[in-house]
């Protein structure tokens, strides 16, 4: 019997999931690449990563405080300048041989660590330094732990993409666990297997076949879900034939490739699949003509040798073939694994993968605008050679690090430096040798700084329904700017109407200043779209100048009918209008348009994808979805 408090059917079916990508795991590290587990600090991740500690696999944490050295390899400085001979040291890459390198807050990787890394997932080779001639060979996995908040980036694309599963329990809570296993249940589930069993499953995981019908569905899925790498399809057959050989299965079967789909193709989708139009239907038969049909030749008597042959009207007629006994076609195989996909998609993900959707050049913008390398403050960087002066500071431990090698070429003769205790007697000196230094040793800090980023909103005030899109509006920019200063985002709105576009509102944190603009703003009139985006334009270029980000958010049914002279003419305005959307996209600046004609339009869409910007249809404007749909603008990173 169900009770009143039971989680939904979707938590637990993510619970079970990330539960059986356990039992997978442990099958093929390295072949799957390891997990990816979004979900923020609390009872469901440690009850996770609690089983992921009991597999039985090495097991490697990778701080991001980590060096280069301490990753690949390299000199042990405490011991070396107290030995005085060079000591090494084995990389953490090179302790996770045959297991899992598990990456706390894998969004804030630095680039120094994600780059080795991604190339030892690739190579399965640690890559050479500069005290290590030749690489060393390691295979493993890794386990990316994405604490990222909604409006944060996430974990790095070269490394998700190397990451066969992505498991979201971010909507999970100790309950929902609870309630979907008593603990009969609890007790029986044994995520670790026993040797025996390891070797048998990896064994038959060598023996999984997989048909061409079931290849062509992976890909053909990939594909409709917006999929371009070619390493998702890949990652998605190794998960299903581990899965298979899991179950003792020699050959993939619907739950295998089920499981795949939810896992690994459906956290990747960036669209939602397209509907087969009807020019791809197959074009029915033409109609027969009103002819009169030719006349049959005269039926042969039939030979002597066939008398038991029943006459023609009397067969026998064959019975269809049985739909249990054929086969699933590619097609089938690809619906399916479609719509388990989907189904475990969290619910705004349509808006999410539409405003994902950009343009093909290389934005700009980002969650907290543009980096700047700077020498005083920000988010530490590796350090360089150079040398140090005016704001260039030194960096001891990478100075040390770069001389300790050398200090038995430099110390062959003997140095003349005393101990301040031995006074003017060089007998009395302890013989101890100062670590030699030279310039080219040095090395600096560096640190990278990040502008803040403003969301300019144009708002369509014309038209019969202008009352309701400000009113939504107004309720979205609300939204925004009680987290703004958390981002230290700003809001800037232009509004137009009639015959011109209005700065209603400059850059801003202030919730006060913009529901004071946005309350007496008048609607109805023309709509003189190409007026609006040339202010957007010239708003964005003077926040550029200022270090702020820009990002131009359009809402408008992209009807245009004012030209920049403010006169009417249909054809010219859509024609200023795509002008100055070529000359938004030359910006290099994020944009999306949000359509909100009764029906998606696609002259408009045809002027977002003018402008580089991403289209989001959203006829019926809701406050709270337009705030969903800026905000994950927002948090993707340049």
């Amino acid at each position: 019997m169900a009770r009143n408090n039971d989680p939904p059917q979707q938590h637990l079916d993510a619970w079970h999931d990330a539960l059986t990508s356990l039992q997978v795991l442990q099958l093929d590290p390295h072949g799957l690449g390891g997990v990816c587990l979004r979900a923020p600090h609390g009872p469901v991740r440690e009850r996770w990563l609690g089983a992921l500690a009991r597999l039985g696999l090495p097991l490697i944490k990778l701080p991001g405080s980590a060096d280069t050295e301490r990753l690949l390899g390299g000199i042990d400085l405490s011991k070396t300048l107290q030995t005085g001979q060079l000591c090494m040291q084995a990389g953490l890459l090179q302790q996770a041989d045959q297991g899992l390198v598990c990456v706390p807050m894998a969004e804030r990787l630095p680039s120094a660590l994600l780059a080795p890394l991604v190339q030892a997932l690739d190579t399965g080779q640690v890559p050479a330094t500069q005290h290590a001639s030749a690489p060393s060979a390691t295979r493993f996995g890794v386990v990316a732990l994405d604490e990222s908040l909604p409006d944060e980036p996430g974990v790095n694309s070269a490394l998700q993409e190397r990451i066969g599963l992505w498991l979201d329990l971010q909507a999970l809570s100790p309950s929902d666990i609870e309630a979907g296993l008593d603990d009969s249940e609890d007790d029986a589930l044994q995520i670790r297997m026993s040797p025996d069993a390891l070797t048998r499953a990896r064994a038959q995981l060598r023996q999984v076949q997989a048909s061409d019908a079931q290849v062509h569905a992976l890909c053909a899925s990939a594909l409709g879900l917006g999929i371009g790498s070619l390493r998702a399809p890949s990652l998605a057959l190794r998960v299903a034939c581990a899965h298979a050989a899991l179950n003792g299965r020699s050959t993939l079967d619907d739950e295998d490739l089920g499981f795949a789909a939810r896992c690994v193709l459906a956290p990747r989708a960036t669209q939602w699949p397209a509907e087969p139009s009807e020019q791809e239907q197959p074009a029915e038969p033409p109609p027969p003509e009103d002819t009169e049909p030719p006349e049959p030749p005269p039926n042969p008597e039939p030979p002597d040798n066939t008398p038991n042959e029943p006459p023609p009207g009397d067969a026998p007629e064959e019975s269809p073939p049985d739909p249990a006994d054929q086969e699933p076609t590619a097609q089938d195989l690809q619906d399916m694994m479609v719509a388990a996909a989907l189904a475990s998609l969290p619910p705004h993900m349509l808006d999410a993968l539409a405003t994902q959707k950009g343009s093909k050049t290389s934005n700009t913008s980002g969650r907290s605008g543009q980096t700047r390398s700077g020498q005083q403050r920000g988010r530490p960087l590796p350090p360089r050679p150079g040398r140090p002066g005016g704001h260039a500071r030194l960096h001891v431990l990478a100075t040390l690090l770069a001389a300790a090698p050398r200090q038995r070429l430099r110390q062959a003769a003997p140095l003349a430096t005393l101990s301040p205790l031995a006074g003017d007697n060089p007998a009395a000196a302890p013989q101890r040798r100062r670590i030699a230094i030279r310039a080219e040793d040095f090395h600096i800090q560096r640190y990278q700084k990040r502008s803040s980023s403003c969301l300019i909103l144009a708002l369509d005030a014309s038209g019969s329904a202008a009352l309701q899109r400000l009113a939504e509006a107004k309720g979205a920019v609300e939204l925004l700017l009680q987290e703004s200063y958390a981002r230290r985002d700003s809001v800037c709105i232009v509004a137009f109407r009639g015959a011109q576009a209005q700065l209603l509102l400059p850059a801003t944190r202030s919730l006060v200043r913009a529901k004071r603009a946005m309350t007496g703003l008048p609607g109805g009139g023309g709509t003189p779209l190409a007026l609006a985006i040339k202010m957007a334009h010239e708003q964005a270029a003077l926040l550029q100048r200022q270090g702020v980000t820009p990002i131009l958010v359009v809402l408008s049914d992209g009807r245009a009918n004012v030209t920049l002279q403010g006169l009417g003419g249909r054809t010219q305005a859509q024609a200023d209008a795509q002008h100055w959307g070529q000359q938004w996209q030359l910006s290099g600046h994020r944009a999306l348009w949000i359509d909100t004609s009764i029906q998606p339009d696609s002259q408009v869409r045809q002027l977002a994808a003018t402008m580089g910007a991403s289209y989001l249809p959203m006829p019926q404007v809701q406050a709270q979805r337009m705030a969903l749909a800026m905000d994950s603008l927002l948090s993707r990173s340049a």
